[in-house]
Parts: C-alpha cells; sequence; structure tokens
C-alpha cells in the first residue's frame, strides 16, 4: 500500500515526510514498518529521521542524495502545495541586494515553527525557524517578508539608504503589494513600521 501511495504521489528527488504520510487502516507501526522494508528494498532512501525520498538516476554519480535546500524549502516553506513560510533575516536582504553577506545559517518564517526561535540542521545547513505573526498563506507571505524585512532594515543594509528604499520599491512593485494587504497586517508589528513606510515612499508604490 505503502509503495503504490508514493508512486502516485510523489516523484524521484522529492522529499516524503513520514508525518505527512497517511494511509487508511494502516497504522502508525505498520507505517513506519513499510517504509523501512521500502528502504531495505533500494525503492526509497532515508535522508534524515522521518525523511525519505526516490532516488534519482545519475551516469556519473549512480543515485544522488537530496540537497538540504530541497529538503528545508519542502518541510518548512512549501508543504502540501501550499505555500506554508518564507525566507527571511539576511537570506532575504541578500536576495532583493540590501547586502552582500552570504550567512552561514538560513533564517526561516513558516507555520511549522511552534515558538519565535528554534535552530535545526540538515546535512550540516543551519536553519533558524521563526514563528510567524499571522498565518502564512498563499495571499499574505510577501507582504508579511516585507514587513519583517522593514523591522529590521537598518541591520542588514550595507548600502546607502536610497539605495535600501530603491530595493524595498522594487520588491513591492514586483510583487504587486497593495496598500490594503499591508494595511491588514501592519498592526501586528512595531508602530516604527509606519515611520519607515513614510521614509522610503513605499505608499507611492503599493497597489
Amino acid at each position: 500500500m505503502l509503495s503504490e501511495y508514493i508512486e502516485n504521489n510523489y516523484k524521484a528527488g522529492e522529499p516524503i515526510f513520514e508525518a505527512d504520510v497517511q494511509i487508511e487502516g494502516m497504522s502508525d507501526n505498520n507505517l513506519r514498518q513499510s517504509f523501512k522494508v521500502l528502504c531495505d528494498s533500494g525503492k526509497i532512501k532515508r535522508y534524515d529521521k522521518g525523511i525519505y525520498y526516490i532516488p534519482k538516476e545519475s551516469r556519473l554519480k549512480g543515485n544522488q542524495t537530496l540537497p538540504a535546500s530541497r529538503v528545508i524549502s519542502s518541510r518548512y516553506i512549501t508543504r502540501h502545495g501550499q505555500i506554508s513560510g518564507y525566507y527571511s533575516g539576511y537570506v532575504f536582504a541578500n536576495q532583493i541586494g540590501l547586502t552582500s553577506q552570504v550567512p552561514f545559517s538560513i533564517e526561516i518564517v513558516t507555520n511549522y515553527a511552534s515558538r519565535n526561535y528554534r535552530e535545526v540542521e540538515y546535512s550540516g545547513q543551519k536553519v533558524i525557524l521563526r514563528k510567524p505573526k499571522a498565518e502564512v498563506t498563499d495571499r499574505n507571505w510577501m507582504t508579511l517578508q516585507l514587513l519583517d524585512l522593514l523591522k529590521d532594515a537598518d541591520k542588514y543594509a550595507d548600502t546607502e539608504t536610497a539605495g535600501v528604499a530603491g530595493r524595498v520599491r522594487k520588491y513591492v512593485r514586483d510583487n504587486d503589494i497593495s496598500k490594503a494587504d499591508v494595511d491588514e497586517l501592519i498592526q501586528l508589528y512595531p508602530d516604527r513600521i509606519y515611520r519607515i513606510i513614510y521614509e522610503m515612499e513605499l505608499y507611492d508604490v503599493f497597489t
């Protein structure tokens, strides 16, 4: 039953989280035993405790393992086909050009964090998990990401203030973030966010 379920729901090289698998009539203990049987047969590989994948064939390297970045993204950012988190901190600041620093750890805000700070590690990659101020959805994640950035923009930026504002405005325009989107969530953040939005002239670019 598990083999058929995996074949119907997962592609090669895609993380399979044991906690996500629910098969009618199969107990948790039977499920764990079935995963072990499939691992022993070579049909799937174990990445870490509770994490598996269908191995991809490579002519050069044999079976390829999963990159940590894929596991992290699938577990905390896009889960069950839905957005459940987003990159934050220096990672996001680097992505939009606010800083050239490449952080040692990846910071993620996710619905799968039970508290505001938790550290985990995947194949040597350190990940900091933070609980969101509101449940992350397909509709609001970019607005939450923006407000998180504004809260600490001075800390991340290694460019002139004008350059920081320009990059933030570009992010707003590129992602069609509206004033209504911001107004819905801004009350969850410190009052200084209003001043920062005004100083960066973001109201001029909100849709």
